[in-house]
């Protein structure tokens, strides 16, 4: 994914974007810039990215999968998402067997029983997506179930895609079953020249009478790099353009858990498909875990960044907590394996899995994080719980930083931690006001990783009331990145169709076929794309209350990064000392008002706009703007 790139004089764009009359704009202010001049450091690691299971951000979203449910597991009202198939005068029937099923993990299955079957007049089943599947023209679908006959074979089984609209089948194939043990079977289905469309659904049917019983149907389109059991290429392409430099995974609340048997445990989400039994996600939905932490990791490869490890420290989002000491020595212990499956090499027991698992090399790391919002905890433990951690993992990995996520005064420094995990979600005049927050931190404890934050008032994604919010923040956290040495917004990621939401403001919005960028998302990746090494010497007076910047340099490119937000409804017009006059490029991102915003349907009402502009000491910013100037310096 690219930006839209439109190449046209300052002049030009602001005869474009005439929002407000040319009076309409506050006293001129004053902004003096020593390019030569570096304050602070800015972190290499400032920006990355931090995901949950939340809003179907993995299943039914990032993670490529295609049905829905495809273990079977029944609610109240049938099994979910799942339908008999009866054409003509077809007579069948299905039943979940509770103990009958591939393996430990999965030990239940879908029994289909059809009493009466025959070409034209099929019997079978029948699912409809995640809010349907995305079929494309002259694509390939990777497919894949297990299966066991009983003593009379309905197969072969037909696998088809077919259309909701018009029931025609778009892609089919013809599976041969045969009888004895549960077996594993693969299929493909391409498709021709068809309409992109997501109304659509899966069929598998056979034409003859017998029993035939099921677990682990999977449907996979072509994934990002072609991973097996990998991730939506259009999502991933997203995250790419916003220039991560890590990822916080397994995420917040999922890591957690409503309770102890709901945490994130990693070693129920490695290995063959088959053997994770999934478990119950903290956001209403079940967790297939088909995106476990083999494929986390993958992920952070594929985009090159780097994992942000969070271990679970005993607590759980429902209050309950282990006690310090011998109760939680086997949690202390699964992270201390959790971190050898990321990190160890092939001689070591989890780096041994790792390799079995596909990957034997290990992956990069430099920070481990104990716990979650472990502020929330009233029971008083976590101090002692995260020095337990904290101790033994020092012991095995002195290597690393620690985080930490609530505010600690330990008396044992050996278990201080490195950073502390600070989480904001604020309303856009909040997020004004705490621009200055850090401007006053002090700088002799731990630095902070802001792990979580957004400005939200939008819904299901940012308006551009909140990239405004967001883009202020980002100049504060710029400023204060000797303080700030890493920062993930959240949520990432959101499927819009009703139901699938749990939580607004999301960065990136999805249905089954597309993606879409939010404003906030844009703001991010201008930001993240054009940020310096160090923080250039600047002051500025008069400024309106709601104006913001921040001033970086790159010393390898030789470019000052001026960012400029104003989130006034008045022009911002300013006097700039010290930058060289020339030729700098500058993007912009302007609407007409803070509800303004892009849907699903309306994705690009809102975007970049790449420009030249001719440096002067006058420089006017229009109301309701973020500009990223680039400005070469000697």
């Amino acid at each position: 994914m690219t930006f839209r790139v439109v190449q046209r004089t300052f002049s030009a764009l602001l005869l474009l974007t005439p929002l407000v009359p040319v009076s309409a704009q506050t006293a001129p202010a004053k902004l003096t810039i020593d390019a030569k001049s570096i304050v602070t450091p800015v972190s290499p690691m400032l920006y990355g990215l931090m995901t949950e299971e939340i809003n179907h951000s993995y299943d039914g979203g990032l993670y490529a999968e295609m049905v829905d449910n495809r273990t079977f597991r029944a609610h109240w009202d049938g099994v979910g998402n799942w339908g008999i198939v009866r054409n003509g005068n077809a007579r069948a029937s299905f039943s979940v067997e509770k103990n009958d099923g591939p393996s430990q993990a999965l030990p239940t299955s879908l029994k289909l029983t059809t009493e009466a079957a025959s070409p034209g007049n099929e019997a079978g089943l029948s699912n409809s997506g995640y809010w349907g599947m995305a079929v494309r023209p002259h694509t390939k679908y990777s497919g894949s179930f297990y299966a066991k006959v009983g003593d009379t074979n309905p197969g072969p089984i037909t696998a088809a895609l077919i259309s909701n609209d018009t029931g025609k089948v778009l892609a089919s194939t013809h599976i041969d079953i045969h009888g004895g043990d549960w077996s594993r079977y693969e299929y493909t289905l391409t498709t021709g020249e068809v309409k992109p469309s997501a109304a659509n659904h899966l069929q598998l049917t056979v034409a003859k009478p017998g029993i035939l019983s099921l677990q682990l149907v999977s449907l996979f389109p072509p994934t990002y790099k072609d991973r097996a059991n990998g991730n939506r290429p259009d999502l991933m392409e997203r995250m790419a353009a916003m220039h991560p430099t890590f990822l916080r995974l397994p995420g917040g609340n999922y890591l957690e858990g409503d309770l102890i048997a709901d945490r994130y445990d990693f070693k129920k989400t490695i290995g063959p498909l088959v053997d994770r039994p999934g478990h119950q996600a903290p956001w209403t939905y079940w967790s297939t875990d088909g995106l476990g932490l083999l494929e986390f990791l993958e992920w952070t490869e594929d985009l090159k960044i780097e994992p942000v490890l969070a271990v679970y420290a005993g607590y759980s989002l429902k209050g309950a907590h282990i006690n310090p000491g011998k109760d939680l020595e086997p949690y202390v212990q699964d992270a201390l394996d959790e971190v050898e499956y990321v990190t160890g090499g092939v001689d070591t027991k989890w780096g041994a899995q790792r390799a079995k698992d596909g990957h034997p090399a290990p992956f990069p790391l430099h920070y481990i994080e104990i716990g979650n919002e472990d502020w929330f905890d009233k029971s008083g433990s976590y101090p002692a719980r995260f020095e337990q951690f904290a101790l033994a993992l020092r012991k095995k990995y002195p290597q690393y930083k620690l985080i930490t996520t609530a505010p600690l005064k330990m008396t044992n420094t050996a278990a201080a931690p490195d950073l502390v995990d600070d989480h904001y979600y604020k309303s856009p005049a909040e997020m004004f006001d705490l621009v200055h927050h850090y401007d006053v931190a002090p700088r002799n404890g731990p630095k902070v990783f802001v792990g979580e934050w957004a400005t939200r008032s939008g819904s299901p994604t940012p308006n551009f009331g909140d990239a405004l919010g967001d883009a202020a923040w980002m100049t504060s956290m710029e400023r204060n990145s000797d303080l700030i040495e890493i920062s993930s917004y959240a949520p990432m990621l959101v499927n819009v169709n009703p139901g699938a939401m749990q939580w607004a403001t999301d960065l990136i919005g999805f249905d089954a076929l597309t993606t879409y960028a939010s404003p906030s998302y844009y703001a991010q990746a201008l930001f993240a794309g054009h940020v310096g090494d160090g923080t250039a010497k600047s002051t500025i007076t008069g400024a309106g209350e709601r104006f913001f910047y921040s001033a970086t340099v790159s010393s390898a490119t030789h470019t000052l990064h001026l960012k400029l937000v104003n989130a006034s409804n008045l022009a911002q017009p300013l006097t700039i000392e010290g930058l060289p006059a020339g030729l700098a490029k500058m993007t912009t991102l302007h609407a007409a008002s803070f509800q303004a915003t892009n849907s699903i349907t309306a994705p690009d009402a809102i975007h970049p706009v790449v420009s030249s502009l001719q440096l002067t000491h006058a420089h006017t910013v229009p109301a309701l703007t973020i500009e990223i100037i680039d400005v070469p310096i000697k």
